[in-house]
């Protein structure tokens, strides 16, 4: 029994659900790759209209040796804003620090720069380390350096090998699967969607093509070359290309334009970029991540109920798999509403403080784009259950039945060879 031992889950495949998987998968992940290679960006689009970066500007690191604190000065009113006493800054952010550069022409030398003050000021402290902008040709008494920001490189690092230690070690060749197929999502991100981008590509036609190529290297690389994993690319394809078409249409009905913040006006006046196709993009991206937890989850289950129960036919193994389907759904819209109220909570507040009524606030264009992501996303996430349940269900009987049919036929030819067994009779 130990040398039949498989991962699989389910039983034998027929040989007629291998041949239209493979028929099917292959020419998909043909047109991926050569969508791919062919819209690969050459050159990155420059800006229509930017200002001249001053000359000689470096960024440097550096950390805190020492904190003078001085008297805060009293800040001016801000023009606009409304009557009254402005808010005082934080007595921690007015004064000098010491500074030991550690990086640059000039590194360990110790310069002394002033504190960043006023309202929303951060805070620094001895020990920090910090980034600063370096000028050459400072203005008036101002110190050439000027604290920027702080660094956060080590304590980034520190969590990122935190989480790679905590995959491994419990999903353990599945959980380094796993980060194999996540460094490979944030190569496509980094090096495909976003400067073919700004290359000038299409930002809805840039999202299909990388979504496809991060589905099929993930999802392959993670769950296996296996029918089951082919089904859950299947529903995934379809749950994704049926919620493109749903934000295609709200989009349009709701007037969005995918203006909605500076970055967004930034990309469409200085590089000429379709912010509605982008908006496009971000909600197919953003969808595929949860789509292929939903259709990988649907089409185990579906192939462990077939494994488990032979003898089930197509409508019990679709109705067993999809009550498990719609308690996931259930979670999972909790999930994605939580994740955008969170994303938006600094939104929501400066909503909720307005004296605006409950029409104005849910027809603002910034939150009616959430709303839209919101609906289409789990309209797709509802989609994907039916669809991929029922694409595993038929693979599911098949490979059953395919099964049954090669013990068959094997015990056939068995019984044609009575010379096989040993004469144990005298």
């Amino acid at each position: 029994m130990g040398a039949n031992h498989s991962h699989q889950p389910a039983g034998p495949t027929s040989r007629g659900t291998l041949i239209a998987t493979v028929a099917v998968i292959v020419p998909l992940a043909l047109a991926t790759l050569i969508a791919l290679i062919w819209m690969w960006p050459a050159e990155r689009k420059e800006p229509a209209q930017t200002s001249q970066p001053q000359a000689g500007v470096q960024r440097l690191t550096g950390t805190v040796t020492a904190i003078t604190l001085k008297r805060c000065p009293k800040e001016p009113p801000l023009e606009g804003a409304p009557q009254g006493e402005p808010v005082p800054p934080d007595p921690a952010t007015c004064g000098d620090a010491q500074v030991e550069l550690t990086s640059g022409p000039h590194t360990g030398e110790t310069i002394i720069t002033q504190l960043p003050s006023g309202p929303g000021a951060q805070r620094f402290a001895v020990g920090d380390d910090i980034r600063l902008i370096y000028s050459p040709e400072p203005v008036l008494e101002v110190s050439p350096y000027q604290i920027s920001d702080h660094d956060r490189s080590s304590p980034l690092w520190l969590m990122a090998a935190a989480f790679v230690l905590a995959v491994v070690a419990f999903g353990r060749w599945r959980g380094l699967t796993a980060l194999v197929g996540l460094a490979i999502t944030f190569v496509l991100l980094l090096a495909f969607v976003i400067p073919a981008i700004l290359a000038g590509q299409p930002p809805l036609l840039v999202a299909i093509i990388g979504a496809a190529a991060i589905m099929f290297s993930v999802l392959y690389l993670t769950h296996g070359f296996t029918i089951t994993t082919s089904m859950a690319i299947f529903g995934t394809v379809a749950s994704l290309t049926l919620t493109g078409l749903l934000s295609y249409a709200a989009i349009d009905l709701v007037q969005l334009n995918g203006i909605t913040d500076e970055s967004s006006f930034y990309l469409d006046t200085s590089y000429r970029i379709n912010t509605e196709g982008l908006l496009l993009a971000s909600i197919l991206i953003g969808s595929l991540g949860v789509l292929d937890d939903v259709t990988v989850t649907q089409a185990v289950t579906v192939a462990e109920l077939a494994h488990a129960n032979p003898g089930y036919r197509f409508g019990q193994l679709y109705r067993a798999a999809a009550r498990v389907g719609r308690a996931h759904i259930a979670s999972v819209i909790n999930t994605i509403i939580l994740a955008y109220a969170g994303a938006s909570l600094p939104l929501l507040l400066l909503i909720s403080v307005g004296d605006q009524g409950l029409g104005e606030i849910v027809t603002n264009p910034v939150l009616a784009q959430e709303i839209v992501r919101s609906v289409v996303g789990t309209l797709g996430l509802i989609a994907a259950v039916p669809i991929t349940t029922a694409l595993a269900a038929l693979a599911g009987i098949r490979a059953t039945r395919g099964g049954d049919d090669d013990h068959a036929a094997a015990a056939a030819r068995h019984r044609r060879r009575p010379d096989s067994l040993p004469d144990l009779v005298g």
